[in-house]
């Protein structure tokens, strides 16, 4: 089992960057395309690969942002999606419940340098393999990553199972031949990933509790 870390482990970062946006004044989702419109040689991407650390950053986005017409304070921005950055109880719950049943897992994320969202402490025991593009030198979607991560678990695609909340990162993990998991509401996720497991991934609520 193969999981992200920002919008699947953790809460998405992309929701702290949607409400700065929306602070600003900025159209929503114009820090998501500009990331994707610059590209490789983008800032943004060259802070995932590690080829940046985050005060050379700062003044590199913002000037790509200023550009584009939508300035903003980068430092703000990566302050807010680091304090957004809790780890969901129900998937950490599943992780650990996969993990104890003996089945391999693993981290698969696009991070920086300092990240919040890198595994750490008790989290980081859950996961056999953790693939991190800053160390990497490698983001998601380069298929060179995919192939990174299952050869660390020794699977082959038709026996892994991906979840992320970014469709262009999951579209590579498919052509492998990969089983992927779209994540945008965590128990909808856990469901289908149950199902497809075949035990559940949720604590049992206690007899006589009310059904949520």
């Amino acid at each position: 089992m193969i999981f992200d870390l920002g919008g699947v482990v953790f809460d998405s970062p992309l929701h702290a960057i949607a409400a700065y946006e929306r602070e600003l004044g900025i159209a929503a989702g114009a820090v998501n395309r500009l990331v994707v419109a610059t590209g490789p040689a983008g800032a943004w991407s060259r802070l995932e690969r590690g080829e940046l650390r985050l005060e050379a950053f700062y003044d590199r986005f913002e000037a790509e942002c200023a550009a584009a017409g939508h300035p903003l304070c980068a430092r703000t921005l990566m302050a807010r999606i680091a304090a957004a950055s809790r780890p969901r109880p129900a998937m950490v719950e599943a992780v650990r419940r996969i993990h104890a049943r003996g089945l391999r897992t693993a981290a698969l994320t696009n991070n920086w340098v300092g990240d919040a969202e890198a595994p750490r402490d008790g989290l980081r025991a859950l996961f056999d393999v953790v693939v991190e593009s800053a160390v990497e030198g490698l983001r998601k979607p380069d298929p060179r990553i995919y192939h990174r991560v299952l050869e660390r678990l020794g699977v082959a695609p038709a026996e892994a199972v991906f979840l992320d909340d970014i469709g262009r990162n999951l579209k590579p993990a498919r052509a492998l031949g990969m089983h992927t998991i779209k994540v945008d509401e965590p128990g909808a996720a856990l469901a289908e990933l149950g199902a497809l497991l075949g035990f559940p991934l949720h604590a049992e609520a206690p007899a006589g509790a009310p059904a949520r």
